[in-house]
């Protein structure tokens, strides 16, 4: 009876002890939470108020070197498609003679551009999928190897030209180069400090200048190294294009490792793989570079605990999901910053390809490259790429760099569209009567186009995209906005090439360049969806999203 009475009595402590278990675990689980949601405040604090130093310059110089091989890649088959037509039509006849066929040279051209939309939109969304550090340099791995593999390209025994073993190189080469843009703008901005972030975003996008440049200054180089070669067999050519083509691996070569290497960006571990002490620790092994004293004070700021006193914890990655991605976007608030990045990269990009990549096509039309030897024509036309360059991309990217954080992102767009709109109607419709007067004249007005396109949107299209969508969605978005853009190129490769020729050679260009001031228009209206993103954390412009994840 005794045993029975302690038994029972035993059970009725039981609740009371199971009460206090509850209220013990429920009291850990709310003291975790808040220390994880301090800790996560902490560390954004740290990297968005962080001065900048050794490891914001190499961040830019990783992802910058990257954007300098792309545009190399990208922007050399200007040249070399040209040097193709002395090797492969040498033979032909009237004025098909030394020149590559326009729908050959339209595909060549076009299939980098069409590997892009697959690259930045499979990149964009893998890299919010399984992160960033992850897939960070596989794309470079593909630059490099489908770089070397174009400039041995060669017609095989049966079927294919060398034309369409060049186009699937430099096809499966813009998968990589589309994987470059989401993977490379979204690490940059989520390691950027708040001050800065637009400054660094846009100096990284400004390596694609010095990747142009540098194609053409290569091309110079190379056609000089074989002058005599050329000048006594035009054929020799074949080396020419190959050489100029295949150099450009050195620069993907130097930054890969780096790539490779590069630590998690805090943002992801934090709102996607909900490791708070994680990412804690990260941000004070990536500003501890900055000497003992401050290393220390960033220690203390983000609440991290001596070694070994803190236990082990599970922590399970919640993914990304389409479905979330659509209730997030069913919204118009949000959705109409997803169709103002999309729709003004598109149409920025319709122009900016359709006149970039076929510059050499408009220096040759308007008298400019002139007439002579292979070798005087090519070196004109390399010349003539560099002068536009150095005169208007590259001070345009630049003053872009020096100036963002402090005009803001809207507004350079909107004085890009703007004045890009009025000059091309300036060039469109004055074609022939500037010409008339002075190629110098028209050099000129072409060369301002090519700085507002720069210090204007062809930069901001790619800045706002990394910093105006949550951390869960933020590659995916610019993939999206990137691959639209990218359309947008394929657009302008096949329009261009479809009519230019109407009523004779090169006889539609003017037509051509007022159709590239309508698509400045629709950029200009479509400027209104995107926000002003100058000054402000990601996660205030997320609008909180993030954190009503915690």
């Amino acid at each position: 009876m005794a045993d029975v009475q302690v038994s029972t009595a035993l059970q009725g402590t039981r609740p009371a002890h199971h009460a206090d278990s509850l209220s013990d675990s429920l009291k850990d689980a709310t003291y975790q939470a808040d220390r994880d949601f301090e800790l996560r405040q902490d560390a954004l604090a740290a990297i968005d108020n962080a001065k900048f130093g050794w490891f914001h310059v190499k961040a830019c110089l990783v992802a910058g070197v990257g954007f300098f091989t792309d545009s190399y890649d990208i922007f050399a088959i200007n040249l070399c498609s040209l040097i193709m037509g002395y090797v492969y039509y040498a033979d032909a006849t009237g004025d098909a003679a030394n020149t590559t066929p326009t729908k050959i040279d339209m595909w060549v051209k076009g299939a980098t551009q069409l590997g892009c939309i697959f690259g930045q939109f499979g990149f964009g969304y893998l890299a919010d999928r399984l992160g960033r550090k992850r897939i960070y340099g596989v794309e470079l791995i593909i630059i490099i190897v489908c770089t070397l593999g174009g400039s041995f390209a060669g017609m095989t025994a049966r079927g294919l030209s060398v034309y369409w073993v060049l186009f699937i190189w430099r096809f499966i080469l813009g998968v990589g180069i589309g994987g470059d843009y989401p993977v490379s703008a979204i690490i940059t901005s989520e390691f950027a400090t708040t001050k800065n972030r637009g400054a660094m975003i846009a100096a990284v996008f400004a390596m694609q200048g010095f990747g142009i440049v540098a194609a053409a200054i290569v091309a110079i180089v190379v056609l000089a190294c074989f002058r005599g070669a050329v000048d006594g067999d035009q054929l020799m050519l074949d080396y020419v294009w190959r050489i100029i083509m295949g150099l450009g691996v050195v620069p993907g070569l130097v930054a890969l490792y780096f790539r490779l290497t590069i630590p998690e960006t805090p943002r992801y571990t934090l709102d996607v793989e909900k490791n708070t002490q994680q990412a804690a620790a990260d941000v004070h092994k990536t500003l501890g570079h900055k000497g003992a004293d401050e290393a220390a004070d960033v220690h203390k700021a983000l609440g991290l605990k001596v070694a070994g006193e803190a236990a082990e914890r599970v922590h399970v990655a919640d993914k990304p999901t389409w479905t979330e991605f659509y209730h997030h976007f069913k919204h118009w608030r949000n959705l109409r910053v997803l169709v103002g990045t999309t729709v003004t990269w598109f149409a920025l990009d319709v122009a900016f390809y359709g006149i970039n990549l076929n510059s050499s096509i408009i220096l040759q039309a308007i008298g400019f490259a002139g007439k002579g030897s292979p070798y005087q024509v090519l070196l004109k036309t390399a010349a003539g790429n560099i002068i536009l360059n150095l005169l208007g991309t590259m001070p345009g990217y630049w003053v872009t760099v020096f100036t963002i954080d402090k005009l803001g992102r809207r507004t350079i767009q909107f004085i890009g569209f703007t004045v890009l709109l009025i000059l091309f109607c300036i060039l469109g419709f004055g074609y022939h009567k500037i010409l008339d007067k002075s190629v110098a004249g028209f050099v000129v007005l072409f060369t301002l186009a090519q700085f507002f396109q720069n210090f204007g949107p062809n930069t901001t299209t790619f800045i706002i995209p990394a910093e105006a969508f949550p951390t869960r969605f933020r590659s995916t978005c610019h993939g999206i906005s990137a691959a639209c853009g990218k359309v947008g190129a394929v657009v302008a490769q096949l329009g261009f090439f479809q009519l230019k020729d109407r009523g004779g050679k090169n006889a539609f260009i003017p037509q051509l360049i007022q159709i590239f001031a309508l698509f400045m228009l629709v950029g200009l209206v479509f400027t209104w969806f995107v926000p002003e993103t100058k000054g402000k954390s990601l996660e205030e412009l997320s609008e909180g999203d993030d954190n009503a994840r915690q």
